[in-house]
């Protein structure tokens, strides 16, 4: 193998899809982590083969496709591993590998990102989301959210639900959360689909409620809880609310949020 290693984004993705072009390309590698594997799907062509070697505080993506932080793992599956169609999501002209957050999530991201920005090259770890996760427990508002799906063609599907009212709202991708928690369990990243899982009630005690129930695989069953699988879906409110990808900003709310099968290829280890 000839390998070139860049730490520009930009020079990273052009010469990877120059390469994949020329048929030339075996793997481009990202060292980091969901952020960085975000980058480079919404930076590269489709079907320019991706591999990770987890490195963040963050590595949801590589741990559901079984890819491992240990470099002698990353060589193999670089080596002998076969390319896998993975779906991904969009929003707002982003795409996403893992998950969508509507609400309390992304306003916690938003604090937590703005506070990184004040202190560039420090360490940061779960307990980095200590600090605001607390200021969002005292401030935030919960806003309504009104979630209206569609099909494939776009048209309204009055069997998904139409304007259901929420205070959260969550589209998968993949079935894990931050700090591995399997939020949305039956999520398949190959299945051409987005699972919708989105809480009628705001507050933090509805928040607890709704995590213990995640947590016993039993969210589905709460009356309060609407799931739905999509391929499109628009997130509306009348006030500001913040949405987060793959546990970056994302932007405000209105959005339209939809499938795209089989956009990303990703190298995985051939068990």
């Amino acid at each position: 193998m000839r390998v070139e290693v860049c730490s520009d984004l930009a020079a990273v993705s052009q010469r990877a899809n120059q390469l994949h072009a020329e048929r030339r390309l075996r793997a481009l590698v990202g060292v980091g982590g969901d952020g960085t594997a975000a980058e480079l799907a919404n930076r590269t062509a489709p079907g320019v083969p991706l591999t990770f070697l987890p490195a963040g505080t963050s590595n949801l993506s590589a741990r559901q496709l079984g890819l491992s932080a240990r470099p002698e793992d990353a060589l193999r599956t670089i080596m002998v591993g076969k390319a896998k169609l993975l779906d991904a999501g969009t929003a707002g002209g982003r795409v996403f590998l893992a998950m969508l957050g509507c609400g309390f999530d992304a306003d916690v991201v938003d604090r937590f990102h703005a506070a990184r920005s004040r202190s560039p090259g420090h360490h940061i770890s779960y307990w980095s989301y200590l600090k605001p996760i607390l200021r969002s427990i005292r401030t935030y508002q919960y806003p309504e959210i009104r979630v209206q799906c569609a099909g494939p063609d776009g048209e309204v599907d009055q069997c998904q639900g139409v304007c259901y009212a929420a205070r959260w709202v969550f589209a998968f991708n993949l079935p894990r959360y931050g700090w591995g928690v399997r939020f949305a369990r039956q999520a398949d990243g190959a299945d051409g689909l987005l699972d919708l899982m989105a809480f009628s009630r705001g507050g933090f005690w509805s928040g607890l409620k709704y995590l213990a129930a995640i947590e016993m695989g039993r969210a589905t069953c709460l009356s309060e809880c609407f799931h739905r699988q999509v391929w499109q879906v628009r997130l509306v409110s009348d006030e500001p609310v913040r949405y987060q990808l793959d546990g970056d900003p994302g932007g405000w709310l209105p959005v339209k949020v939809e499938v795209m099968p089989g956009r990303v290829t990703v190298v995985v280890p051939p068990e």
